[in-house]
């Protein structure tokens, strides 16, 4: 029977990491790098998945919305309705809660979104160090305050330009105590959200395909400035604050420091809106207004620096590459290696017991039921030897070679003694010529003394 033998597997190399995430480290914009699955199609794949969620979310969110308030006033326009969904009023609690709402969920459909795509440590999402640092970005959003407090006090000193928008006065603002919960409560979230998907996965998934920072920081750039929908001045604004974010991130390691100038510029525009200062649905910004905004972002992104130079400075993170996988090659389909027991089908190695089935081995026992060697009938107990006579294992005696045994003499243990009846050697005398011999002594002596008798006799 001819046992089949698989063709060996060939084994998978593999996967490698580049040179610059196990060189220098990993930095923000490459710890996709870092997760479990890493393949160029993991950013596209977690994209795909965020959106599908995220539709799902908004038009459940959505849903809800239209149908609380069609219970409490059925004769409301659709219009109206919608308008509410897409227009921020300070003075509607509920719909600037809907609207902060369906943007902060952003923030968990991605981080589910990553975990199913990317598999594990889902913290690299946020910073370098695993997880989100929660004492580095209390301490970015209080040097945020800070410095906002202050470039908000010298354009006090500016000569003020006329403003545009609804502006609604507290007086005026029958839901102010609510709306200003829904700011407090919401606007950190929302903020934080717009932070991981713009300068989280935007960065990460540029930074997949393109090892330079400059690409990470700057291609997501357009896309965060086509999500406010504002006049040219306003959105050079939003482009100078996403260049200092996404370069923050990189600076830093993490999406804290970002985060929490986006948190306190958030607040602060949501803020005065409540508080009958500004209109935070406006479209138009000023020059003074761009240029406070920028100068403010500047002033931050120095002091980050400084803060961040005082502190460990840790901005990336050095990935191991995986070990070379040690593929054992299966006993089945290669020679066995001495001090193995060999398996069946191969054959087997000197020192080893062999296996039934398979022609036994010079030096090795046979194994019940295996066929002796080519020419030789095998002999229960002992290994067959190639060309050589089997051994009788029962010992041959020797012949006797002493001298001539009687018949009532018995032999000695292994020797050979006549029978009684046995044919004669040649140097002993024949049974007649010894008995005649004998009787001829005897008959002499007797005739000896017969022939005294005789002659005594004859003298007579």
């Amino acid at each position: 029977m001819t046992v089949p033998h698989p063709a060996p597997v060939p084994p998978r190399p593999a996967p490698t990491l580049p040179a610059d995430v196990t060189g220098p480290g990993a930095a923000f914009h490459r710890l996709v790098f870092a997760r479990q699955r890493r393949g160029w199609w993991t950013p596209l794949a977690t994209g795909a998945m965020g959106v599908v969620l995220y539709l799902v979310v908004s038009t459940v969110i959505g849903l809800v919305f239209g149908l609380v308030v069609l219970a409490t006033d059925p004769s409301v326009d659709i219009f109206a309705l919608t308008d509410r969904l897409l227009t921020i009023d300070v003075s509607d609690p509920i719909g600037l809660a809907i609207i902060l709402l369906s943007l902060a969920v952003m923030w968990p459909i991605y981080l589910l979104s990553s975990f199913v795509v990317n598999g594990r440590r889902v913290g690299y999402i946020s910073s370098v160090a695993g997880r989100l640092r929660w004492k580095w970005l209390l301490l970015c959003m209080g040097a945020a305050v800070v410095v906002y407090i202050v470039i908000s006090a010298l354009s006090f000193l500016l000569p003020a330009e006329e403003g545009s928008g609804n502006v609604v006065a507290p007086a005026d603002n029958p839901a102010f105590v609510a709306s200003l919960l829904v700011v407090l409560l919401l606007v950190p979230f929302q903020a934080a959200a717009e932070e991981y998907i713009f300068r989280g996965y935007l960065m990460q998934t540029v930074g997949r395909w393109l090892k330079h920072p400059a690409w990470a920081i700057l291609l997501p750039v357009p896309l965060f400035v086509l999500g406010h929908i504002y006049d040219w001045a306003g959105q050079a604004s939003v482009a100078v604050f996403a260049i200092a974010a996404g370069w923050l991130t990189w600076r830093t390691g993490g999406l804290e420091a970002a985060i929490a100038l986006h948190i306190v510029n958030n607040l602060a525009a949501f803020g005065f809106s409540v508080f009958g200062l500004s209109d935070a649905a406006a479209t138009d910004t000023s020059i003074v207004s761009l240029v406070s905004s920028a100068v403010m972002i500047a002033a931050f992104v120095g002091v980050v620096e400084w803060l961040w130079r005082r502190g460990d400075g840790r901005r990336t993170v050095r990935l191991t590459p995986p070990p070379e996988p040690v593929h054992v090659p299966a006993a089945y389909a290669y020679p066995p290696v001495y001090g193995q027991p060999p398996v069946y089908g191969q054959p087997p190695v000197y020192g080893q017991p062999p296996v039934y089935g398979q022609p036994p081995v010079y030096g090795q026992p046979p194994v019940y039921g295996q066929p002796p060697l080519y020419g030789q009938p095998p002999v229960y107990g002992q290994p067959p030897v190639y060309g050589q006579p089997p051994v009788d294992p029962t010992p041959t005696p020797a012949p006797y070679d002493g001298p001539p045994l009687q018949p009532h003499q018995a032999p000695r243990w292994g020797e050979y003694a006549p029978a009684p009846d046995a044919t004669p050697t040649p140097d002993s005398p024949s049974p007649s010529d010894g008995g005649s011999g004998s009787m001829g002594s005897d008959a002499g002596g007797t005739g000896g003394s017969d022939g005294g008798s005789s002659g005594s006799s004859s003298s007579d």
